[in-house]
């Protein structure tokens, strides 16, 4: 059944965008950044790790090649955040 399969498939999408946002927003700030956070940044990063890897001919296979462009795509992203935004420090109350 397709409906089914989509359904499965865009779960996917939004758990591997989930992961990949959360540890590119580790690396990049120190922390996540909220679980609806990580998941716009990991499929934007997704996104845009795909036209990267398009545009210097990668050709990515499977689980890990996927998650690895997400990452670099989302890493990109935050760096590029970063610049225009600059870096807002989490306070934290003990």
């Amino acid at each position: 059944m397709y409906v089914a399969n989509g359904v499965h498939d865009f779960v996917w999408f939004l758990i591997v965008g989930g992961f990949a946002g959360w540890l590119a927003s580790v690396l990049v700030t120190g922390g996540g950044l909220g679980i609806l956070a990580d998941i716009a940044v990991g499929v934007a990063g997704a996104v845009l790790g795909g036209f990267i890897a398009d545009g210097l001919n990668w050709y990515v296979y499977g689980f890990w090649g996927v998650l690895g462009i997400s990452i670099m795509g989302a890493v990109i992203l935050l760096m590029i955040f970063r610049i225009f935004f600059g870096s807002r420090q989490k306070i934290v109350v003990r």
